[in-house]
């Protein structure tokens, strides 16, 4: 790498680092406390992934997604997911059109909401598996298939989806394949009182934050590629594999506690997300190589949707991100921690 290059690197890295405190800054208006989880999501939009955020109701995840997109000069849709949602609805649909002039008639493409650089698909457990499938092609590909055609969506392209808690009625499972498409699941949990206090006040004022807009298209499309561009050395790669792997109950190696308490283990794309997370973190800290406390900074919104718990783990009380915890100590770190 040249000096020149190296120069613009860092430009770029100082660039990422004002415009994350900007935007940190900027939602504060709004959105009292949950600095992690919109930390989290910077996290993924900078890296180019796509987010879930989980939480009991009324815990401002809907504002939150709202707030980040209105800070940004992005095209924004939002869809309410609802038991009589159908596939067309989200990715769009052929209808059947004459030609005035000539008569002729020929099925014209009417593209739905996903045609768009932010979509929210708020409270998506709310629809059936079904209508949720229409999103596997879309996130994956980010393109529509439809009738033999392939049509691309525009660059960049996030799901930012909330989900109510699935003790809730009404709510529908997705299944694992749809939940791997998201690069984090974020948590969110009711604030503290003070700071209920204050969401209180601010929401019931007279006058409501008017928000910035700060980031645009050139400007994520640019942090996506030096994102990718951070180094990540051999030991903290082999690192996270290991974590990844040893969250497999199949493995013969497994520790005892994943046996007992995991039904299924992550795959792949846990590797893959937990890699480019822990870029990302480094990236928004001006560092151009990843340490084990990157990684370890991302672990559990990457893996607490793909790991599934066994029945005996619900009966000893024993949630997934305790699981996780416990993988994380399972597996020393290149650094000794």
């Amino acid at each position: 790498m040249t000096d020149q290059s190296k120069r613009n690197d860092q430009a770029v890295l100082r660039k990422m680092q004002a415009a994350r405190m900007a935007v940190l800054e900027e939602i504060g208006k709004v959105v009292v406390g949950q600095r992690e989880p919109l930390e989290q999501l910077l996290t993924a939009l900078f890296a180019g992934g796509h987010c879930m955020i989980q939480g009991p109701l009324a815990t401002a995840k809907t504002i939150l997604v709202d707030s980040l997109a209105r800070v940004m000069s992005l095209d924004f849709r939002r869809i309410q997911f609802t038991p009589d949602l159908m596939p067309a609805d989200i990715s769009g649909t052929e209808i059947l059109e004459e030609d005035p002039a000539t008569g002729r008639r020929e099925m014209r493409f009417v593209k739905g909401p996903v045609f768009c650089n932010i979509l929210m698909a708020d409270e998506i457990n709310r629809t059936p598996p079904k209508t949720q499938a229409a999103l596997l092609e879309v996130m994956q590909e980010k393109q529509v298939t439809l009738g033999g055609r392939t049509t691309s969506l525009p660059k960049p392209f996030y799901v930012l989806a909330t989900q109510v808690t699935l003790e809730h009625e009404g709510t529908y499972p997705l299944p694992e394949a749809q939940q791997d498409r998201f690069m984090f699941l974020v948590e969110m949990d009711y604030l503290g009182e003070d700071q209920e206090v204050e969401a209180v006040r601010r929401s019931t004022g007279g006058r409501q934050a008017e928000l910035r807009k700060l980031l645009g298209v050139e400007d994520l499309l640019e942090f996506q590629n030096a994102v990718r561009d951070v180094a990540l050395p051999p030991a903290l790669r082999k690192y996270i594999v290991a974590l990844v792997d040893t969250s497999r109950p199949t493995r013969a190696e497994a520790p005892d506690f994943v046996k007992d308490y995991v039904y299924w283990g992550a795959g792949l794309r846990a590797s893959q997300y937990l890699s480019l997370g822990a870029k990302s973190r480094a990236a928004q800290d001006g560092r151009t190589t990843v340490t084990a406390a990157d990684i370890r900074g991302v672990i559990a919104p990457v893996l607490r949707h793909r790991i599934g718990l066994s029945f005996r783990a619900e009966v000893d009380g024993v949630s997934v991100d305790e699981v996780i915890r416990r993988l994380a100590e399972a597996v020393p770190a290149p650094d000794g921690k």
